[in-house]
């Protein structure tokens, strides 16, 4: 099956984006301390996975597209549930390893050692998961029991557009860490009453790269 043009592009901006990222997290730190953060291979890495992130997340949906839908009624909800795991999982993983822990960790308060380099991986975090997210609450709606559980959290979803551009600037405070632990709770808490549990998947350079 042939890649779509649409997603042959992302892949190419991936790069872009990677970079600009580095270049902006190394210019910030440099104003503001007179040095240059050192970023480990193991930093890169996991800058590489989030910006590889939605691209790949959008080829999946993109590839799932062009694929054959199921038939039946039974199938297509079926299928709505497995997309709708794998879309709220990811966007499980990416919020608590990239925006949770390292809050919680102190990761984000001036004069914290890594804060640049820790900021731009939650900024991309926030970008990933409110865009799974968002693939997960259209996934619902292929099965009535799913699709009435999510209802209720379509705005607390919508609530996270451009907190990931504050997350990434420092801006972040309780509020919005919490807005993020309270939606991914009530996303599970709905995929379980509706029989399609969520676990954290955390994106990977081999998951999402390949």
């Amino acid at each position: 099956m042939a890649v779509p043009t649409t997603v042959r592009i992302r892949r190419a901006l991936t790069a872009l984006v990677l970079s600009t990222a580095l270049v902006a997290g190394a210019t910030a730190c440099g104003s503001s301390t007179g040095r240059q953060e050192e970023f480990s291979s193991a930093a890169v890495a996991d800058l590489a996975a989030l910006a590889a992130a939605e691209p790949a997340a959008d080829e999946a949906d993109e590839l799932a597209a062009v694929t054959p839908s199921p038939t039946t009624s039974a199938e297509r909800q079926k299928f709505a549930k497995t997309r709708f795991v794998a879309n709220a999982g990811l966007a499980a993983g990416a919020t608590y390893q990239w925006i949770i822990k390292p809050y919680r960790d102190g990761k984000f308060k001036k004069g914290a050692k890594g804060r640049t380099f820790a900021l731009i991986k939650a900024g991309l975090a926030g970008a990933f998961a409110y865009n799974r997210l968002k693939a997960a609450a259209d996934n619902a709606k292929g099965d009535p029991l799913l699709s009435k559980a999510m209802g209720p959290l379509t705005a607390g979803i919508e609530s996270l557009k451009g907190l990931g551009s504050k997350l990434r600037k420092g801006e972040a405070g309780d509020a919005d860490i919490s807005s993020f632990q309270n939606v991914i709770d009530g996303v599970k808490s709905a995929g379980k009453s509706a029989g399609a549990e969520v676990t954290d998947k955390v994106p990977s350079v081999s998951q999402l790269g390949g």
